[in-house]
């Protein structure tokens, strides 16, 4: 049953890769991505279930904080001109 799971888990992870580049803008994209991430956290989750290795499940929460973050900071670095004033506005300091 766990096997089902883990071919499942494949299966979407590569259907988001296809969206990841096939999507039309970069949100889209950015989101396949996270999307990707979440599923890599589980199909990790079911190896370590299959394996009987528990501390397989340290590996998958250290990737879910990875992606998070890496998320966060992809996303901060799309806005980067809304959060810098242009050098045409604003007064020197």
């Amino acid at each position: 049953m766990l096997a089902a799971a883990a071919t499942a888990l494949l299966v979407a992870m590569a259907l988001t890769l296809v969206r990841a580049f096939v999507g039309p803008r970069l949100y889209n994209r950015l989101l396949a991505i996270n999307v990707f991430g979440t599923k890599t956290v589980l199909f990790i989750s079911v190896v370590g279930v299959l394996s009987g290795r528990p501390y397989i499940f340290d590996i998958a929460l250290l990737y879910a904080l990875v992606n998070f973050v890496s998320t966060i900071a992809v996303l901060r670095l799309t806005h980067l001109d809304e959060l810098l004033p242009s050098s045409d506005e604003g007064t020197a300091r």
